[in-house]
């Protein structure tokens, strides 16, 4: 039985800019093990973001396949991707995108009222989580009343509110400082450390990426050593 929740085979995606095809992602395949932190590193306009939004299954592949927790996604219809992405997947971005004018308790219960099976009471799994994340005495207050640090925090719980075995990250630590940033990170660590999540990060930043089990890089769309 593969231990591998991610699977990648062959995964290409073409661009067209004027009378130019870019190879946004070309030809990469790759495994991440259950429970793995991986980084995704590599210059501006390598395809580390194109690559991050295949694993999602925010867009289709022209070849190759992923698989996530043994669901082969790369065909599969819109719906069927929105049900994967509420089931599988977490969101993490660099701009946190909280809503504004609700607290860090609705923010994280809102996944769990829209899951189409949901397994937790929404409030009260938000509650433990943000609790969980340090963050009890912030339950009340909107994203403008948190520091930066504390908005990601709020964002990682909300991705993990339908307990889903996989995290994507996309620059989480992009829009903080070095002090929020460690704290942020810590806190993914912890999210594989205590739930078991797999996490995949897209990063810029070498700290960061020094920081995860292990990393690819990526060069014009392909994987290099």
């Amino acid at each position: 039985m593969s231990t591998s929740v991610i699977e990648v085979r062959d995964l290409r995606k073409t661009f067209k800019l004027g009378d130019q095809t870019v190879n946004a992602v070309d030809g990469v395949s790759f495994n991440v093990e259950r429970g793995e932190i991986i980084g995704i590193v590599g210059p501006s306009g390598s395809g580390k973001s194109t690559l991050l939004g295949l694993l999602g299954g925010l867009d289709t592949p022209d070849q190759g396949q992923v698989a996530l927790d043994g669901v082969d996604i790369s065909r599969l219809n819109e719906r069927q991707l929105t049900n994967i992405r509420n089931e599988k997947l977490g969101f993490v971005f660099q701009f946190f995108n909280l809503i504004p004018n609700l607290t860090a308790l609705e923010n994280v219960s809102l996944p769990i009222e829209f899951a189409h099976k949901a397994q937790f009471k929404p409030q009260q799994r938000a509650s433990e989580l943000l609790t969980h994340f340090g963050l009890g005495d912030r339950l009340r207050h909107r994203p403008n009343q948190l520091s930066g640090g504390q908005q990601q925090r709020v964002a990682i719980a909300r991705a993990l509110a339908n307990n889903p075995p996989i995290l994507l990250a996309d620059e989480p630590t992009g829009n903080l400082n070095s002090e929020a940033s460690e704290l942020v990170m810590s806190t993914l660590r912890q999210v594989r450390d205590d739930f078991g999540t797999t996490v995949v990060i897209v990063t810029h930043d070498p700290d960061v990426a020094h920081e995860t089990d292990r990393t690819l890089t990526l060069i014009d769309g392909r994987i290099v050593e």
